[in-house]
Order: C-alpha cells, then sequence, then structure tokens
C-alpha cells in the first residue's frame, strides 16, 4: 500500500487514505489488513495490530467524521454532533502504550482501538489549536488536508515531491508552450 505521511499530523494523514475526493476517490483502506497496514505503517503502533470488519467499519466512520470536522472548523461552520461524537468515542480507549527501552528506543504497543485512540486525540488537539491553519493541497486533483507551518503561512501543497513539483512542472510548459 502506498500510505503518504506527509500532513504533519497523523489523523490528517489518516484522512489522506482517501485520495483525490472530488474527482475519483481512491480509498486505500478496504480491508482489515490495510487498516493493520497502516497503523504500523504511520507509526503509532510499531507491529500491525490483527485489525477485524469492525475495525475496519469504526476506522472509516472516524476518517470520515474527521474529514467533516476539519472541512467545518476551516469554513468557520459548527461541528455535527455525530462527528464529535464518533471522534469522542474513538478517543476513549486508552491511546498505543509506549514503552522506553534501555538502547533510548521507543516501542509502541496496542490493538486497533489504541490506534485510533491516537488518531482521534490529535485530530481533536489540532481542533483546538489555531498556531497553523490547517489547509487544502492546491493542486487540482489533491484533496489532502495538512498543517502550514511554514514561516509565512504560505505553503500551498500537501507535499512538495508530489503536488508542489507537478504543478510547478505545469506552470512551467504553460509559460514555454
Amino acid at each position: 500500500m502506498n500510505f503518504a505521511f506527509v500532513s504533519g499530523s497523523v489523523a490528517l494523514d489518516f484522512v489522506g487514505t482517501v485520495q483525490a475526493r472530488r474527482d475519483a476517490p481512491l480509498d486505500l483502506l478496504t480491508t482489515s489488513a490495510d487498516l493493520s497496514a497502516w497503523c504500523a505503517a504511520s507509526g503509532v503502533l510499531d507491529d500491525p495490530p490483527t485489525a477485524t470488519h469492525t475495525d475496519l467499519e469504526a476506522a472509516v466512520d472516524l476518517r470520515e467524521a474527521v474529514y467533516r470536522l476539519f472541512l467545518a472548523s476551516a469554513s468557520g461552520s459548527p461541528y455535527v454532533p455525530e462527528d464529535c461524537a464518533v471522534v469522542n468515542l474513538a478517543a476513549a480507549p486508552n491511546p498505543a502504550r509506549v514503552e522506553l527501552l534501555p538502547d533510548g528506543a521507543v516501542k509502541r504497543h496496542g490493538e486497533v482501538d489504541a490506534a485510533l485512540s491516537v488518531v482521534a486525540r490529535d485530530a481533536v488537539e489540532l481542533l483546538l489549536q489555531s498556531a497553523h491553519p490547517v489547509k487544502e493541497c492546491s493542486a487540482p486533483r489533491c484533496t489532502r488536508l495538512y498543517v502550514d507551518r511554514s514561516h509565512r503561512g504560505s505553503r500551498r501543497w500537501c507535499d512538495m515531491t508530489r503536488c508542489g513539483n507537478r504543478a510547478k512542472a505545469a506552470m512551467y510548459r504553460a509559460r514555454h508552450a
């Protein structure tokens, strides 16, 4: 699976498991194995947990609720209570356990509910902070949300190596056509 971790937030990277939402949505979490792989690839857990179909349904519900909450936040709209309830339910379990190892490394343990708790808690924290805005990528087909931590708040693309380079190459071709 080609998961991208460029959003500056585990919650927004989780939302980014649906690509091109407006045009031709591509869902990267279609099986419980995909969810297990994301939990480990994201670094939320060190080892892939055993995910069930019920876990996948809860994860997709959380992902979509988080997406809608950030859209509402960006537009200044009130949050839908059902979306808040989904996030609150996911945040309730204990998050992934961390273990400091003698060599200074950290091991992250847990099951899917612990990973989703980390995602939900990150979403809540990000919704509360206002220092860095959450934006949507300016690339025409990309719908990824990201935290703009640039010095001037002028970041336009979710990832310079993907969307930014494509956009700049297209502008170059248009100028020299």
